[in-house]
């Protein structure tokens, strides 16, 4: 792929690993910046500016108490799950303007057990939504997935290749929350939370932190040999419906969801198109988001994900690997880091480093998608 003026180098990847710990998430961030900085091999003084990402904390600028005080321009920023894909974008959109040469995305998160119910305010809505159970539960997934499996003839057996896929991926994965397989009779017998999906169907709220280094791509060979080019990342709302997931009257039918502007927007800017695309990441907040999304992004259409699956196409040696570090079934969901963990996972596949979850072939390009409440949806898409 073609390197031009306006592209953006990532030159270092840093993961704290997902899962449940006994520190801060202001620990953890500060933890994966100094992993990304060893793998730019740069220091932190090296850095011009960063952006930060978290749900629970409303100034990840304070990281830099932990990582050094060194008076850099740092941007908070928050868009639901599609948070972490927000840091990304405003950090690469900075160097693209021409203000900086090299600055950090960081996103980090420490979630309680359960749903996100502590904080409805946090997205304009009134206390009652937690109170009576209706603040991003399970139920919108569930309707919104058992009116896509019966429009399109999958069957649930299909959600549950899904999640056990994930699972089998994230035992690969060191970094990951679950790390143990998990068979699909298993998934398809365990408790019904909201039909068709079953409590291994869906990812969990966690702790984790990631963060990666972006510099000039005219630049980059001053610290690797091997740079992967962010080419897009783009990232678009709904057309109508002000809450899909938390309101229970907002209409959930549309023409275009936002995941698709946003994929066909960064396809366009990339000058790629799905099948170009060697390593997917895809937003799997239930196994029936990965289905769904899988044909939102380009990459099947609607109703031929039950034969791909069956056929092994989504798995790491299949023609369309899906979430290949486990997604978030298998590594939880911290909001602030989780697109940044997508991102981390397409670099290291794409300097063949993957370990037990390589994708063989030598992957030259990759799509990351995340979906955030309440209908704002990004893609990415990465190239060596």
């Amino acid at each position: 792929m073609t390197v031009t003026n306006n592209d953006v180098a990532i030159i270092g990847v840093g993961l704290h690993p997902f899962g449940r710990f006994d520190k801060s998430a202001m620990q953890m961030g500060a933890e994966a910046i100094h992993t990304a900085l060893a793998d730019a091999g740069v220091e932190w003084r090296d850095i011009q500016f960063g952006v930060g990402g978290s749900y629970e904390i409303s100034n990840p600028d304070a990281v830099t108490r932990l990582v050094g005080l060194t008076g850099i321009p740092f941007t908070n920023v928050f868009n639901a799950c599609a948070t972490a894909a927000t840091a990304t974008q405003v950090c690469a959109d900075n160097i693209r303007s021409g203000k900086y040469d090299i600055g950090i995305a960081i996103g980090m998160d420490k979630h309680p057990r359960g749903a996100f119910t502590d904080d409805p305010a946090k997205l304009a809505l009134p206390a009652w939504y937690a109170e009576n159970g209706q603040f991003v539960t399970t139920k919108f997934f569930g309707m919104k997935a058992n009116r896509y499996l019966h429009k399109h003839n999958i069957s649930q057996q299909t959600l549950a290749k899904v999640a056990a896929k994930n699972f089998r991926n994230g035992a690969l994965n060191p970094n990951a929350f679950r790390r143990k397989p998990i068979p699909e009779d298993t998934i398809l017998n365990s408790t019904v939370l909201n039909y068709p999906l079953t409590q291994y169907m869906f990812c969990a709220p966690d702790e984790g932190a990631a963060a990666i280094v972006m510099c000039r791509a005219d630049i980059a060979h001053r610290y690797t040999d091997k740079p992967v080019y962010l080419k897009a990342t783009e990232i678009r709302t709904r057309t109508f419906g002000a809450y899909e997931v938390h309101g229970t009257s907002a209409p959930i039918e549309e023409d275009v969801a936002p995941t698709v502007y946003a994929a066909r927007a960064a396809f366009e800017k990339a000058g790629v198109a799905p099948e170009d695309v060697d390593v997917i990441q895809l937003q799997d907040t239930d196994a029936g988001a990965e289905v769904i999304h899988m044909a939102e992004c380009g990459f099947c259409a609607d109703g031929d994900q039950e034969k791909l699956l069956a056929d092994g196409a989504t798995e790491i040696s299949g023609s369309l690997p899906v979430n290949t570090d486990g997604g978030l079934i298998a590594n939880g969901e911290p909001i602030g880091a989780s697109g940044l963990r997508q991102l981390h996972e397409l670099v290291v596949q794409l300097r063949g480093r993957a370990g037990d979850r390589q994708v063989p072939g030598e992957p030259k390009v990759g799509f990351a998608q995340v979906y955030g409440a309440p209908g704002t949806a990004s893609a990415t898409i990465v190239s060596v």
